[in-house]
């Protein structure tokens, strides 16, 4: 019997929900410049599947890596953490 290794999961905010079944997440990290020290933004976008378009723009979600469904959507949906104000 195989093991399954752990899926990666990501905390984001939902950029773009235009896509039908698709959202784009923004994940936000603050990384330390390895010279300056100073801490810089660095943003990476992810497509993922929302099987119900259930999530609207500014929603935080958590995505799981999963399958991939297209050629750039490897991600889906797990939770809605928080709704949009």
């Amino acid at each position: 019997m195989s093991t399954r290794s752990l899926r990666k999961e990501r905390i984001g905010i939902v950029s773009s929900d235009k896509m039908d079944k698709s959202v784009i997440v923004s994940e936000v990290k603050k990384v330390k410049h390895p010279v300056y020290g100073k801490f810089v933004l660095k943003t990476k976008k992810y497509v993922a599947h929302d099987e119900k378009n259930d999530c609207n723009e500014g929603d935080t979600v958590k995505i799981m890596e999963t399958r991939p469904m297209s050629k750039t959507k490897k991600w889906r949906i797990v939770e809605i953490i928080e709704r949009a104000k």
